[in-house]
Formats: structure tokens, sequence, C-alpha cells
């Protein structure tokens, strides 16, 4: 878990959950999840190209890593090329479709010469997103793509790659722009990952919970009986990390279960989980962006806890959830923080 601990440095821009206070989850797409917070390619962008390895004259980047980096463009015009040129390699684990990904970028406009605002400017903090889920600009996104913790990577990237066609009138990019990025990468969390240390056994009258470490998801079984009617939360592995505080984003991987769908049954049916999202959730916790019950039954933990919480459905998604969840419904959700910023 050190490593883990470490992204306290870290933010997050994704996914993040609806709450029982806000009724607009029933007008997203998938009544879960609200819309992506990282920046995207407008809609009217070209299809985007495929990558390379090098071309005729590439900009040169400078500096260590986990620092700014110096880019130096060319006087010439860009080819056009997505360029992605690893230029160290770090020894870490390689990030892959569904793992989470901690970067920190510089980046330059190759036209003007211009330095965009980036994730090493004072009080900016690093991305995190899950990889080839089109969470973040592709430039980023494949950036990261089988590149392995403390890797430092050139991203040539043309419109299709970066701010599309439209370009970004606030950061002064125009359609025809190509940037130029040195994408450090922090960390990598794999997509199965699991909190480390013991288990504590879980009394009779809470569901038992057994992981499956291949696939990152828990196996519930709930007792055949009514459910508490209050939140429960029972702490089942101790983390070590920095304890959580509201504003925090966290990286978790989950499993939901309602409890009176599941009561008696010898494996409870998840209704939600990471492994069905393809990915560990980034969220940022105490902020009304997951259901209440885990804004506050996350906040305090450490970095590196599995928390069982025993929901209530008014603190839970109550009588209007998304499809799929039964009117009122207690929810029995399992919670491994594996990092937080």
């Amino acid at each position: 878990m050190r490593r883990f601990a470490a992204l306290l440095i870290a933010p997050a821009l994704l996914l993040v959950g609806c709450s029982s206070n806000d009724s607009s989850h029933q007008s997203r797409p998938d009544g879960w999840h609200r819309p992506l917070a990282a920046p995207s390619v407008p809609v009217h962008a070209r299809p985007e190209p495929a990558a390379v390895h090098t071309d005729a004259v590439l900009p040169t980047i400078s500096g260590r890593f986990g620092r700014p980096a110096t880019i130096s463009v060319p006087k010439s015009a860009p080819s056009g090329m997505f360029v992605v040129a690893p230029q160290t390699r770090g020894r870490g684990p390689a990030a892959h479709t569904g793992d989470i990904a901690v970067i920190r970028y510089t980046a330059k406009v190759w036209r003007t010469g211009k330095t965009l605002s980036g994730s090493y400017d004072k009080g900016a903090r690093p991305q995190v997103f899950a990889v080839g889920r089109g969470a973040t600009l592709p430039a980023l996104d494949r950036a990261a793509q089988g590149q392995r913790a403390g890797s430092r990577v050139l991203v040539v990237a043309p419109p299709a790659a970066a701010y599309g066609t439209t370009g970004s009138a606030q950061l002064h990019i125009t359609g025809k722009d190509t940037i130029v990025y040195a994408v450090d990468i922090l960390d990598v969390i794999g997509s199965h990952a699991l909190v480390t240390g013991d288990q504590h056994p879980v009394p009779d009258a809470l569901p038992s919970v057994h992981m499956n470490k291949t696939d990152g998801t828990a196996a519930l079984t709930v007792p055949d009986q009514a459910p508490p009617k209050g939140l429960v939360v029972n702490r089942l592995v101790d983390g070590t990390g920095p304890a959580v505080k509201a504003g925090h984003t966290l990286v978790l991987q989950y499993s939901s279960a309602a409890w009176d769908t599941a009561r008696g049954k010898d494996e409870a049916p998840l209704f939600k989980s990471s492994r069905a999202d393809g990915a560990p959730l980034p969220v940022v916790i105490g902020r009304g962006n997951v259901i209440t019950g885990w804004d506050r039954a996350l906040t305090g933990q450490r970095v590196g806890s599995r928390i069982l919480a025993i929901i209530p459905a008014k603190l839970a998604y109550g009588p209007h959830p998304p499809k799929g969840l039964e009117p009122d419904a207690t929810v029995v959700s399992v919670l491994d923080i594996l990092a937080a910023a």
C-alpha cells in the first residue's frame, strides 16, 4: 500500500456517482454516474489518428522526471502525424486498458510556442483517469497506454488527438493547432487491484464478504433477516495510509448489492461494481458526488482500508433509484480505498 498511499498528492477528474439528494441522476445516460469531468475532443472532431513512434522532425524535451519539462519546438511546421514517443522508461507497472493512470504534464502549442497551463503549475494536481476509456484527451490517454510508471513520454498531438477542429477559445488554441506534451506517468493502479492486509471477521448480523482476487469483486452473503435501520460502517481491513478528508479524490474498487434482493441467498447479485464499469472508480468524496452513505462511510477512513457499509434507502438512492434497483432499497457496499488525493 506504500505506492497507493503516496497518491495523496494526486486528484482525479473522472466518473462520479449520483447522490440521493440529486434527482438529476434520472436524466443521466446510465442513471448511475455523471458525465466525465475530464476534457474531451469536441463531437465534430475528426476520428483519432493512429499513433506512430517517431517523425522526421520532432520537438525535444528536457528536465527531470517529476518536474516541469522544457519543450523546444522546431521552426518547421508539424507534419500532422500523431507521435507518442517514450523518452525515459520507468520500472513500475505498465498501464493497460481499465487501469488507472496518474500523470502530470507540460504542454506547448507548436505554432506559437506558447506554454499551456499544465498539471505542474502551482496549485495544479495530477490527472487521474481510467486508461483506454475515453476519459481524457486522446493525447494523454495514448501517452499512458502501455507505458510503465516512472516513464516520461513525448506526445505530438494533431487537432484530432487534442482539442479537435474547434480548438479551445479559452486556451487560445485554434482548430488547426498541434499540441506538444511531455507526460510523466507517476503511477499506475491495476484494474483488479485490491487493498492488502488481513480481513477482520464480520459479525453474524452483517453480510459476509469474500474477495475475488482475480477480478476485484466481492462475493456477499446477506443474512435472511431485515436490514439494520441506520447506517452501519464496518472496517474489514485496516489501512495505514493517510486519512480520507472531504474533498479528497479516492480511487475505489467497489461492489454493491441490494439487501432485500439478496437476503438468504448463497451469493448476492451485484447491481453495480467497478468490475462491471471496467475500471476502479476515481471520485471526489464528501461533496455529494456519490450517495450520502458512501460519503459518510469513507470520510475519516485511511487509504488501504476495506469498508463494509450497510446504507439505508434515505442515504442511498431513496424512492426514485436508477433503473435496475428497487425503490427504497437498503444498499450493501464493499469499498476498497486504493488511493487518495
